[in-house]
């Protein structure tokens, strides 16, 4: 047996004992730089079913199942369910409300910064290859406060969300660090990308983000420009003050209407100590 391929088999064996291992792991660095030895790695784990994942913009390599072994291993109604792992559903809704906040971000900066590196290069007339920025440089951390506020009341409040949490860190998705949660060495090698952000783009995110963006271009125009109230012109302040000035005349007049009255109705009243009583309407007759 040559060393090449003991060396594929000790790969092997580690990435089935760990799960998953480190990009700058010695025999995962040395493999990516040697296709011999990236391809016998593949033939080992080929025998048993498996195959070897990479993803140029995680920072980790794992292992899963070939697809033809999918069907035996799982049956028909684990290739339909929602996951192989048990995960309940409020658990992979989680999920992919995380791998949306984390992993979209990231790509898109790793993309930007790729591009601003290649615009670079093009001054640089002896430009080389940079590396693509490694995930935990890139990575945004999602606030567990800020998740709880959000989606706690879709996802279970508190105590679901926290007992869901604790399994997708068991399953090396995500790391909790503190009150942040960070990306773990799974969410970005055995979700893909390329059938998942299509879906959630163009789906009821892709509403959000789009409203997000209009209602941020608005907002400064609205802020900084309010909308200019017209001035009265001097017709209509001639008619508000002759209205005023009329209510005015109306006031003075009820006010003295209501000064007159007075002595006639205390006049009316019987005197004190009398014991003549007022008279009515057929006494008036009578008189």
């Amino acid at each position: 047996m040559s060393s090449q391929l003991d060396d594929a088999a000790l790969l092997a064996a580690e990435l089935l004992a760990r799960r998953w291992l480190p990009r700058q792991h010695p025999k995962v660095k040395r493999a990516l730089i040697d296709a011999d030895l990236w391809a016998a790695t593949q033939d080992r784990l080929a025998q048993v079913g498996l195959r070897l994942i990479d993803n140029l913009y995680a920072d980790h390599v794992s292992v899963a199942l070939l697809r033809p072994a999918e069907t035996t291993v799982f049956g028909e109604a684990g290739l339909n369910s929602h996951n192989n792992i048990d995960l309940p559903r409020d658990a992979v809704s989680l999920l992919v409300v995380l791998w949306s906040l984390i992993v979209l971000p990231k790509r898109e900066r790793q993309a930007a910064r790729a591009a601003n590196a290649q615009g670079d290069d093009q001054n640089d007339m002896f430009g080389k290859d940079r590396p693509l920025p490694t995930a935990a440089s890139v990575s945004p951390l999602v606030s567990y406060r800020a998740l709880l506020a959000d989606f706690g009341v879709q996802l279970g409040k508190k105590t679901r969300l926290d007992a869901n949490l604790k399994r997708l860190e068991n399953h090396g998705f995500i790391v909790r660090k503190g009150e942040d949660i960070a990306e773990g060495p799974l969410l970005d090698l055995l979700l893909d990308y390329d059938a998942l952000a299509q879906r959630i783009l163009q789906g009821a995110l892709g509403d959000v983000l789009a409203q997000a963006k209009q209602l941020a271009g608005n907002l400064p125009l609205a802020l900084t420009q309010p909308p200019l109230e017209e001035l009265p012109t001097d017709d209509e302040l001639a008619e508000d003050a002759a209205l005023l000035a009329d209510d005015a005349g109306a006031l003075d007049d009820a006010s003295a209407v209501h000064a007159d009255t007075r002595p006639l109705q205390s006049d009316a009243r019987p005197a004190a100590g009398s014991t003549a009583e007022p008279l009515t309407s057929a006494d008036t007759d009578e008189a």
